[in-house]
């Protein structure tokens, strides 16, 4: 079956393909200094366009987007107004505002959607609570009941897990991770144990794709914390933490799971793991890569091609290409693109969006 896939893939992936395979692929940049959002067209070969409207405004301090599974809507956090923007994904993947921003808790910072695109959480930094709406016909957020939950100790980023019955909460000063069942309604319910800890200082957390394994950065400890997954979404603790670069930030996993990336905000760098067969994450070789000015932030492609970081301090975003054995390369400076792109200010967060999948990206996921 590899074989036959791997057929394929050297048939399909011309340089004419691969450019039909990143057309209708966007990538989208939350810049918290300028109150905007930065938008780019994934040209050939993974470089970065920005599309004829290059940035669109935001609300006070934007730092976190999500997309819809759909790829038809964007919710932005701005952290500075409390409150959550709301952008319908046009065909021309540039952001259109669908109404005014929703209501959030004080200082929203992260963002979940739920599989189905029927549910939105934000969870609010300084206010120790989590909001929950309803995503209407048209896009826009209605507030459940209730409105807010709580959560733990200064939350900082939260995911839903694949099944779409699972929520976690990573709380950056109570070190841990609230872990919720998904009720019919949407509304999150409290697991028990309602909790697991972590390392110090948890940022974010990533979960592969299967739903058996999640990963948690510890930005004091320079660390993951790797879990297990149970069969009512319980996180167990697995192995002892792997070693990061300096104050780990953000993690994603590539969309067939293999391998994980890490943005070391203080060490400029990203480091780089294959996830083993039972879930444990294996250093590459070289463990990192070279970024630009303090990453923050990092996503990938949905045909898991290539790799953008977005640089807070030199207001750039680099980009990258996965290479066959998972190690990032830059895109070098030729005719196809620069290693990296502006933003505007304090470019905080980087999502991508993929409005059609093409059949060689989906033959790329399956080899």
């Amino acid at each position: 079956m590899i074989s036959y896939f791997a057929g394929k893939l050297k048939r399909f992936f011309t340089a004419e393909n691969i450019s039909f395979a990143n057309k209708n692929q966007y990538v989208y940049v939350a810049n918290q200094g300028s109150n905007s959002i930065s938008q780019y067209r994934i040209a050939a070969h993974g470089s970065l366009l920005p599309l004829a409207a290059a940035s669109v405004k935001a609300g006070t301090t934007p730092v976190c987007i999500a997309l819809s599974p759909s790829a038809k809507f964007a919710y932005v956090a701005n952290q500075g107004g409390n409150n959550i923007g709301q952008y319908r994904i046009t065909a021309a993947g540039s952001l259109q505002k669908i109404a005014e921003p929703a209501a959030a808790g004080t200082a929203p910072v992260a963002i979940a959607i739920d599989p189905t695109g029927r549910f939105v959480y934000a969870v609010n930094n300084s206010s120790n609570e989590i909001s929950q709406y309803q995503i209407g016909a048209e896009g826009e957020l209605l507030v459940m009941t209730p409105a807010t939950i709580a959560t733990g100790v200064v939350p900082v980023a939260i995911t839903v897990d694949p099944s779409g019955k699972y929520a976690y909460v990573v709380n950056n000063s109570s070190q841990n991770i609230f872990q919720y069942v998904i009720t019919d309604t949407g509304s999150l319910a409290s697991m028990t144990p309602a909790s697991v800890d972590t390392g110090s200082s948890p940022r974010a957390l990533a979960l592969d794709p299967s739903g058996r394994y999640a990963y948690v950065v510890n930005r004091s400890d320079d660390s993951i914390s790797q879990y297990e997954i149970g069969t009512t979404g319980g996180l167990t603790p697995m192995g002892t933490p792997v070693a990061a670069g300096k104050h780990p930030i953000s993690i994603t996993i590539t969309p067939c799971g293999k391998y994980v990336y890490v943005t070391n905000q203080n060490g400029n760098s990203i480091s780089q793991y294959r996830v083993s067969e039972n879930g444990g994450l294996i250093q590459m070789t070289p463990a990192t890569v070279a970024s630009l000015v303090t990453p923050v932030s990092i996503a990938i492609d949905a045909c898991g091609k290539y790799a953008f970081v977005s640089n807070i301090s030199s207001n750039n975003i680099s980009q990258f290409a996965i290479g066959k054995e998972g190690q990032l390369e830059a895109i070098p400076m030729n005719k196809w693109g620069d290693a990296s792109v502006a933003a505007e200010v304090s470019p905080r967060c980087v999502m991508v969006a993929c409005l059609q999948v093409s059949d060689t990206c989906e033959l790329y996921a399956k080899e």
